[in-house]
């Protein structure tokens, strides 16, 4: 008994003698690995917290993304100082990532694309846009999916490489914005008057921008009508609204000013009535059959000769 706790005890002693050093290291490792982890993690945060082009939903993803790949080159290298072969296990380490990715491809797909519209920052929150039949106002943009709200008050949420993948209209991300006004007018009123009334309209307006000038001109010559054109600008916040009341004031004036705005119409010319033989005309032929109906109202009629005693059969 005493000779196999001996043993026991000398094994204890090599095993110390060999490994303590790879444990001392390992902790070490460990500690220096975590505290640099986590300086690194807040470091990456308040450096892109300071760029205004990163949403901070971008900078916190970041942060995590080097904390924990800091952590993985730890564990690497701690498993290193017990003589675990770090080769294979990175190799292992990247097949299980390929099959993940693989696997989550369509959700790594969105993660990539929220990254990209996160940083390229396309649109805001806040802002109104149209992505190839996605529109409304953005509410959040997530790594996975953006949150809208349409115009008549309905929630939409869409997967980020549908946004990243389409040409994307932004409506509010520039300050001013354009629009053509265009009324048609006969072709016996004063395309002038016309011009001058809508201009005066332009002008009367606070929410029209002075620069660039409001500007009217003839667009069209339409089949029933000459287009005239007001072109002016706003801010983007006024558009929809100013765009809306111009045209009843245009409406209104062009009334009040004795322009008429056309329709287009059809016009028949001739006589609809269906011409009916005369009976001299039938006399001078020589046709002496009448007609007589055959009673059932399908307008299937049968004919006979003055002669004839009975209706003609067939």
């Amino acid at each position: 008994m005493l000779g196999g706790w001996a043993e026991a005890f000398d094994g204890l002693q090599v095993l110390f003698v060999t490994y303590a050093f790879s444990v001392i290291g390992a902790i070490l490792i460990l500690i220096v690995g975590w505290t640099i982890s986590r300086l690194l993690g807040r470091w990456v945060k308040t450096l892109l917290k300071h760029t205004h082009r990163v949403d901070p939903t971008v900078s916190g993803f970041f942060a995590v993304f080097v904390r924990y790949a800091v952590l993985v080159v730890v564990v690497i290298m701690v498993l290193g100082q017990f003589g675990v072969q770090t080769a294979s296990i990175i190799t292992a380490l990247g097949a299980a990532g390929l099959a993940i990715g693989l696997a989550l491809q369509g959700t790594l797909q969105n993660i990539a694309a929220g990254i990209m519209l996160l940083v390229l920052r396309p649109f805001r929150v806040g802002e109104y846009i149209d992505a190839d039949g996605i529109s409304g106002t953005i509410k959040e943009i997530g790594l996975f999916a953006t949150e809208l709200q349409t115009l008549d008050g309905l929630y939409r949420m869409a997967p980020n490489s549908q946004l990243w993948n389409v040409p994307v209209t932004n409506y509010s991300r520039l300050p001013e914005r354009r629009h053509d006004l265009v009324i048609g007018i006969g072709y016996e009123d004063d395309i002038e008057k016309a011009q001058s009334v809508l201009l005066d309209l332009a002008k009367a307006d606070d929410r029209v921008l002075s620069e660039p000038a409001p500007w009217a001109y003839v667009s069209e010559l339409g089949d029933s009508a000459v287009a005239i054109t007001l072109r002016y600008w706003t801010k983007s916040a006024d558009w929809w609204v100013t765009s809306r009341e111009m045209t009843k004031a245009g409406k209104i004036a062009f009334d009040e000013h004795g322009i008429s705005i056309p329709f287009p119409q059809i016009t028949y010319s001739g006589s609809l009535e269906l011409e009916r033989p005369d009976a001299s005309d039938a006399e001078k032929t020589g046709d002496g059959s009448k007609t007589i109906d055959n009673g059932k109202g399908d307008g299937r009629n049968t004919s006979r000769d003055d002669d004839d005693e009975g209706p003609a059969t067939s």
